[in-house]
């Protein structure tokens, strides 16, 4: 039925635009080229791979070495475009994705750091499978690819950067789960074991990438100086999740260069660890021009065909950009780099294609090929992005204000520069989205006499003329909504923050209201990265604080529905909120993470940061009032070496031994925390358990080990004057190891802590102690 109406709507449509149908290669209604090796479905993907390419000419292959591959017709094979993108849902930003008449918009869910604040897995999990449904809904329609380009799995180290609303947070955990989970979304194929493909995604950008602009320092010429300990602990280990857990078909490198070179000429860090060490089923891609400009910007290289060559030999796959394209042959003919190389290169992306269908014949005869329009904005899609937002909006401060009733609310003032916000409100990285519902739109569904002041022209406010008309409007409303913030012009893709203040006069703004009116004072923060809103604490006249991020299409639902109460708030702070003197102390530049007091560094993360913060990484309070308490955790974890491994023998385990974990047995060993979560508030709600480890002494054997680690979180939904029990298991020699100055991680033995709940809460304390036993064993043992 679904293909019926597909067409019935191509026929209505067609006087307005033309429905395209999507260009395919092995056509089996076409003998001449049907009959193609590579074309047979009965051979593996790296045969059919192989001969393809060795029917190839050296100058048909660089030109399919680039993201707008050029096809090659003699064999039947299509133009392509690599490059679409999906961060938060289908996306027109690459050329591989566009609208029109047929399909308008798709589902636009919350910028990534707010999906990310609701600590929920299975959301994560469900946002990629609607968006990789919708993608290939649309390539059935002519109108996107099936490679897309997303997630971004840098971690968010410093608040000024411009990206951070792209990522999942500033916690290593944190952003690895959301990474294999949203990559699991896009890519599986729900009940089959083979390893097709629905979309395929692409984690990036590889690694220690996080300034983008910042006093004139861009990423074009930036040089992380990155320690291996950090490289180890922090950057690295969500794109390992990505490829060893999430099973991702393909890695971006970055523009940046790490310890002096180009990460997309590097070796050690592509064929070394992504392919080598991780073993990547799929392609290694640059960032846009990432080629050129390691050759043109900062003169890496002395010719053209020199960076290229380095490029291809170091492991890279394909080039978003052109530069592979142009050079290679020339590279090859001038014997810088082998032809085997490019071959090697084209062999990976082709079977990507090839898991995609690609090569497998008419597309609406394949698996998802009767998707198509009416499967883009569903009603349900677009439920989903409005609990998205819901989930992720986080309650920062409440003296007992909020949520504010809808039937003793009478007049309501809502004021700000992102009161009616919308397209603030898809972040980046947006496709054209379903609908919108602004903050005051969303508002006035509840209230019908409702005043709207923006108090600024836009978030800069850059001047105070629109501040007295806004006091106005608040003074006898008896509750105000003000809506302040951030968007595209202040944090951005190539924009970094210089301070963490709200900008221009806005914080003028919120003061003037505030003190102005009589009325319950809501302060709502629209924002990526976090801002230093410490006044507004200071502000007795503030009763409620929220950050809601860039909350996606639904956001004013989301936010109103927050407000009145109809959701019961359980977002969790993703990221730490410093203070403005961070800014002024710490460069951005500084890609240190420890603490170091010989420098004045405060450190950066609730992993390392040893300074003052306004609120902490996991903050985020409830209408409902939860506690938890331990049923049952070990006391003692036995740890085994590998045979013809000695190790310190289980007496020596005082001596805070490190241990490395390559010389151990670490299969199925899991620590398992089971705890109860009570509702003892007035009404129902979800609350999420956070379990953090603090590490047992390393008596100077280990320098550098974190604060505190989150090493396992569940989100579970509790009635009121109920109970809930949840499970945590940790990783053993994950979860509580630590990385050393060389990089390597080690088990310490001796005395850990773990810690339930987060800092701002009443945290539940569990002691067990790790020791080294010499019986050699499958995996290791505990005892509660």
């Amino acid at each position: 039925m679904k293909r019926e109406f597909s067409l019935v709507l191509c026929l209505l449509l067609l006087l307005m635009v033309p429905c395209t149908a999507q260009p395919f290669a092995c056509d089996k209604n076409a003998p001449e080229t049907s009959q193609f090796l590579f074309c047979n479905t009965s051979l593996s993907y790296q045969e059919r791979a192989k001969d393809l390419v060795s029917s190839l000419t050296l100058r048909e292959k660089v030109q399919q070495l680039v993201n707008r591959a050029a096809g090659v017709s003699r064999l039947g094979i299509p133009a392509y475009e690599w490059w679409s993108e999906a961060l938060h849902g289908v996306s027109n930003t690459g050329p591989g994705a566009r609208f029109n008449a047929t399909v308008p918009g798709a589902t636009s869910f919350p910028a990534v750091i707010l999906s990310a604040a609701s600590f929920n897995v299975t959301l994560w999990l469900k946002m990629g499978q609607v968006v990789s449904t919708e993608a290939r809904a649309m390539f059935n329609a002519g109108l996107a690819g099936l490679t897309y380009w997303s997630p971004n799995v840098n971690v968010f180290r410093d608040p000024r950067w411009g990206r951070g609303q792209e990522t999942p947070g500033e916690d290593p955990l944190v952003v690895s789960k959301y990474a294999i989970n949203y990559v699991r979304g896009l890519q599986e194929v729900t009940n089959s074991s083979s390893d097709r493909l629905k979309v395929s995604s692409c984690c990036k950008h590889y690694t220690a990438y996080d300034v983008d602009k910042w006093k004139g320092i861009d990423r074009f010429h930036f040089d992380a100086q990155v320690t291996k300990q950090d490289l180890e602990d922090t950057y690295q280990p969500p794109f390992k999740s990505c490829v060893e857990e999430g099973h991702v078909s393909s890695v971006m490198c970055s523009y940046n260069r790490v310890n002096g070179i180009p990460t997309c000429a590097n070796p050690d860090l592509l064929q070394g660890i992504i392919r080598g060490q991780w073993g990547l089923y799929g392609y290694i891609v640059s960032d846009c021009d990432s080629i050129e400009v390691y050759y043109d910007a900062i003169h890496y290289t002395t010719t053209p065909e020199d960076a290229v060559a380095l490029a291809l030999k170091a492991g890279l796959n394909m080039n978003c950009g052109d530069f592979l394209g142009k050079y290679t042959e020339n590279a090859v003919n001038l014997s810088k780099v082998e032809e085997s190389v490019v071959d090697q290169a084209l062999i990976y992306n082709y079977i990507v294609l090839m898991r995609l269908g690609f090569f497998d014949g008419d597309p609406k005869l394949l698996p998802f090929g009767e998707l198509g329009p009416s499967d883009v904005c569903t009603q349900e899609h677009q439920m989903l992005a409005l609990d998205a937002a819901r989930q992720g909006i986080v309650l920062l401060d409440n003296d007992g204000a909020l949520p504010l009733s809808p039937n003793s609310t009478k007049n309501l003032s809502v004021i700000g520069p992102n009161a009616n916000a919308t397209t603030v409100m898809i972040s980046n990285y947006a496709g054209i989205p379903c609908s919108y519902t602004s903050p005051l739109q969303g508002l006035q569904k509840y209230i019908s006499a409702v005043t709207y002041e923006s108090g600024c022209s836009d978030v800069k406010c850059g001047d105070v003329t629109g501040i007295e008309a806004a006091v106005k409007a608040a003074a006898t409303a008896d509750a105000v909504v003000v809506v302040v913030g951030l968007d595209q012009s202040i944090e951005a893709e190539g924009l970094d923050r210089e301070n963490l203040t709200l900008p221009g006069y806005q914080e003028e703004l919120v003061t003037e209201v505030a003190n102005g009116t009589n009325g319950t004072v809501i302060l709502v923060v629209m924002s990526a990265g976090p801002i230093d809103v410490s006044f507004a604490k200071n502000l007795s006249t503030i009763g409620g604080i929220l950050w809601v991020g860039y909350p996606g299409q639904a956001g004013g639902d989301a936010i109103a529905q927050v407000i009145f109460g109809d959701y019961n708030p359980s977002g969790r702070s993703p990221f730490t909120w410093y203070p403005q003197e961070y800014a002024d102390q710490v460069p951005m530049t500084d890609m240190n993470m420890r603490a170091n007091a010989t420098r004045n560094f405060a450190g950066r993360t609730y992993r390392f940061y040893s300074g003052k913060s306004i609120y902490q990484f996991g903050h985020g309070q409830s209408y409902s009032t939860f506690s938890k308490f331990i049923i049952s955790a070990p006391s003692t974890v036995l740890i085994q070496p590998k045979p013809k491994n000695i190790l310190p023998n289980s007496t020596s385990f005082t001596n805070a031994a490190a241990i490395d974990i390559s010389t151990l047995n670490c299969e199925d060993l899991k620590f398992e925390i089971t705890i109860g979560v009570r509702n003892k508030g007035p009404r129902d709600g979800t609350h999420v358990v956070l379990v953090f480890w603090k590490p047992a002494g390393s008596g100077g054997v280990v320098s550098g080990a974190p604060n505190v680690q989150l090493v396992g979180f569940e989100r579970v939904e509790v009635e009121r004057g109920k109970t809930q029990n949840v499970t945590v298991s940790v990783d053993v020699c994950e979860g509580f190891s630590l990385v050393d100055s060389e990089g390597k991680r080690v088990v310490v033995a001796g005395q850990h802590s773990v810690l339930v709940g987060s800092s701002a809460e009443r945290q539940v304390r569990h002691q067990f102690v790790v020791r080294v036993d010499g019986n050699r064993r499958k995996g290791g043992s505990f005892s509660m």
